[in-house]
């Protein structure tokens, strides 16, 4: 027992998509999902053992809580259907809701809960972390009580039992009876550490269908996959090592012009990174016979910040909205009081990415934004050519400025990379730096132009590749790959929202 939970302890990297171990992995899951295609709950439960392999290959002894995560909400979910009274019911309801929040607040805000008491009593505070002391108790292992170590995707998974608990609370779905197919639900490892957030009303329908997969869904799967790897391993690796993270290390070391380049950079790179991973989990789930859903929708062509939350991160701007915003009371309540739900429900949105300040101040400029948005809208029409045009550009910029407090490791480089953009910008270093950083300024100019392509003229591309010769396909995606494989970083970064 010890040395299993040794092994598990050690936290991997090697299932993540960017690494061939993962490939492995998937091949032979691919290969076992076919042969038990007509066994539903075999392959169902192969399915799940899979993806709890998975979870405490990149996650460590972590996986033990996504059990227990699991037999929670199964287990309310059948006492909400069981009871009728409604005060049983709610208090089924708030106890799903203390469970997950609380061990979510655990893992992820002790810390900063402490930081914050510690400046308000102006005392030291030990923290410990007592469920590796547990195991430690129970096991004989010898984890380290010293710090607290955050799951990975808890913050995804924890919100996706909550809204499963609180659709069956609302009686917009009825509640899994095998624990199999909920347990199944909950770790499906695609999208199991960075999302997208899936409902149990748009994917537990499909764990009881028939595996139906055309030949045009997997090549549209693998035009996912490959659409992934080359934005997160040539675009966004690249950007990342050879520019962006230097100079948000020490942005007093870069001139007003290369501030900015980075800045650019990073809002590429994010975007390419996180999109990225989405594009990948969507192609290897359509490849195992599920669909999740979009999470993305080129969020820098948005003309407003409403329009911009549309189309980034989708599914957990939809949670913020249903979960958070409508039970807020939404804009039902006056204006004043549709502000106030926004600014609230932005700013634990952006407590939702991390325990920290720069986070908060994040979710609350775009709170801000949200809010100057809806009152433009009632003043302006916006379905004029230039002022759509001017909303995107002002809605652009002023997403790329957020995104600087989002990636900061502290408010003081915030403060010096605005003062650097502001008092040491000059047009004499341009040329200097573009020389300097040719294949940097190249990803730029490729990454936002593939973005910004008009949709018809993208999706006319991807279809005339799915409808295309098996041969030409073949060669295609190929040549991509090898490109993949020889472009990419030597050092392989793990995605960005795995920290979140």
């Amino acid at each position: 027992m010890k040395e299993l939970l040794n092994h598990i302890s050690g936290q991997s990297d090697l299932f993540l998509f960017s690494h061939v171990a993962f490939w492995y992995f998937f091949g032979a899951i691919l290969l076992f999902n076919l042969i038990l295609q007509k066994k539903r709950s075999l392959r169902i439960s192969f399915l799940f053992m899979a993806s709890l392999y998975f979870y405490y290959k990149t996650g460590g002894y972590f996986f033990c809580l996504l059990i227990f995560s699991t037999l929670t909400d199964y287990s309310i979910g059948l006492a909400l259907q069981k009871f009728s009274r409604q005060w049983v019911r709610r208090l089924f309801l708030t106890l799903s809701l203390i469970v997950n929040l609380s061990v979510l607040a655990y893992f992820k805000y002790t810390y900063f809960i402490v930081d914050i008491l510690e400046g308000l009593y102006g005392t030291e505070i030990e923290t410990y972390d007592y469920l590796a002391a547990a195991f430690n108790h129970l096991s004989g292992s010898n984890f380290s009580i010293e710090s607290i170590t955050l799951p990975i995707g808890i913050s995804f998974f924890t919100f996706q039992t909550i809204s499963y608990t609180v659709d069956v609370y609302r009686r917009q779905l009825k509640p899994v009876r095998n624990i199999i197919d909920f347990g199944f639900y909950v770790s499906f490892f695609p999208q199991l550490i960075a999302g997208p957030i899936v409902r149990a009303q748009h994917f537990i329908p499909q764990i009881y269908k028939k595996l139906v997969l055309s030949e045009k869904w997997i090549w549209w799967a693998i035009l996912l996959i490959t659409g992934g790897l080359f934005k997160k391993l040539v675009i966004s690796d690249f950007i990342s090592v050879n520019f962006v993270d230097r100079v948000f290390e020490h942005p007093i070391s870069y001139s007003g012009f290369e501030v900015i380049v980075a800045v650019y950079g990073y809002a590429l790179q994010i975007y390419c990174d996180f999109s990225g991973y989405t594009d990948i989990a969507l192609g290897v789930a359509l490849l195992l016979g599920f669909r999740l859903p979009k999470n993305f929708n080129h969020p820098y062509k948005a003309s407003s910040i409403s329009d911009f939350w549309r189309r980034w991160h989708m599914s957990l701007s939809s949670w913020l909205r249903d979960y958070l915003y409508i039970p807020l009371g939404g804009n039902r309540k006056g204006i004043i009081r549709t502000f106030i739900n926004l600014l609230l429900t932005m700013l634990l949105g952006g407590l939702w990415h991390g325990a920290a300040l720069k986070f908060i101040i994040w979710g609350g400029l775009h709170g801000i934004g949200l809010i100057i948005n809806k009152g433009i809208n009632k003043v302006i029409k916006t379905d004029n050519g230039f002022i759509r045009s001017l909303g995107w550009l002002i809605t652009f910029h002023f997403v790329v400025l957020t995104w600087i407090v989002f990636r900061v490791d502290s408010l003081e480089n915030a403060q010096i990379i605005f003062d650097r953009i502001l008092h040491t910008s000059s047009v004499l270093n341009v040329v200097e730096v573009v020389k300097a950083t040719p294949y940097l300024f190249l990803l730029l100019i490729i990454g936002f132009s593939l973005h910004w392509l008009p949709d018809k003229f993208r999706l006319r591309i991807k279809v005339n590749i799915i409808l295309a010769p098996i041969w030409l396909k073949i060669a295609l995606f190929s040549g991509v790959l090898y490109l993949i494989y020889s472009l990419h970083q030597s050092t392989l970064l793990p995605f960005i929202y795995f920290r979140f």
